[in-house]
């Protein structure tokens, strides 16, 4: 009987090896058997990155058989939450779905992070390209983006912008307008988007850059759309401007919202994920929530969604540069 069991064994520790698996999970029922995975998102409830975290979690769940659990931990612009994926097990239970600027834009404004982007997260899918929309609150005396420069040029000091925090792409795109534009707003960070907007219809805040929830506000006329904050317009409004079309150079705040797993997780594992948010990312529900936020589903592989952060990260450090941007 012992040597059966050892046979059995043993047979189990080839077939994991063979599978690319480290033996010591062998103690283990097969993953994703074991527990429910975790998927941290590192902002709030309510705004963009959680709503593709939870979009894509209930089709990923029923295809790996395993219950996905979204746990958001916000705060300091993404780091708390990113941190706490990157110091998790390696062991396939834990992914962080993050907004694109929390790992574009923040290294660049952080000087001491917690953990190492490029060394302790690995990516795993890109989920949503999101671009940004400059609204306004309509009690304010601005029906264009022309009256909207009049306005803050007429009035230096006195609008505010509320972002989900220092770092963040709207940040980012509300630095990068008032540089070109030449005009002289007051940054107010918050902890998440929703936040933004709750503050931005009760008038604490003017204008913001939003990351797409705002679209029942603009139609119900409490926000107005000025213009789109990204390389292209909306197919959502296609008579809305780009704000390079009024002027602005190369303006393109787009980002990408991707999950990403702790550094030594399993090959097999990060493609097997892949390959099932991939295909969750085609389902018509999943697509038609996402494009609900004015993004795009972005489906493609970890190797070239790594590249696409890359490449934003090296876009961004010009305006953080510039206009010396810090986390304080």
């Amino acid at each position: 009987m012992h040597r059966q069991q050892f046979l059995r064994g043993a047979a189990a520790v080839v077939a994991s090896m063979a599978a690319g698996l480290p033996a010591a999970t062998l103690a283990q029922p097969a993953w994703p058997a074991a527990k429910p995975i975790r998927l941290i998102v590192n902002f709030p409830a309510g705004g963009s990155p959680d709503v593709v975290a939870r979009a894509v979690a209930t089709p990923l769940a029923a295809a790996l058989g395993q219950q996905v659990v979204v746990e958001n931990r916000s705060g300091a612009g993404g780091i708390l939450g990113a941190d706490a994926a990157a110091k998790a097990a390696p062991d396939g239970y834990t992914f962080l779905l993050s907004s694109g600027s929390a790992l574009s834009i923040v290294p660049l404004i952080t000087p001491k992070l917690p953990f190492d982007p490029a060394k302790d997260l690995v990516p795993v899918a890109a989920g949503a390209r999101l671009e940004l929309f400059l609204v306004v609150r309509s009690d304010l005396p601005i029906n264009s983006y022309a009256d909207f420069i009049k306005y803050a040029k007429a009035n230096p000091g006195k609008l505010t912008y509320g972002t989900p925090g220092n770092g963040t792409s709207p940040h980012i795109a509300g630095e990068m307008l008032k540089s070109q534009a030449g005009i002289f707003t007051v940054h107010i960070p918050y902890r998440g988007s929703a936040a933004v907007m709750q503050d931005l219809l009760g008038g604490q805040v003017d204008y913001s850059f939003d990351p797409g929830i705002a679209f029942p506000h603009i139609k119900s006329g409490k926000l107005r759309l000025l213009a789109v904050g990204s390389a292209k317009r909306s197919p959502l409004y296609p008579g809305t401007a780009t704000l390079a079309e009024l002027g602005l150079t190369g303006f393109d705040t787009g980002t990408t919202h991707g999950f990403w797993a702790p550094a030594g997780t399993p090959q097999p594992i990060i493609d097997r994920v892949n390959a099932e948010i991939n295909k969750a990312l085609a389902l018509p529900a999943v697509a038609e929530t996402i494009r609900g936020l004015g993004a795009e589903p972005t489906p493609m592989g970890p190797a070239a969604f790594g590249q696409v952060i890359r490449n934003d990260l090296q876009r961004y450090s010009v305006i953080v540069k510039e206009r010396k941007i810090t986390a304080d």
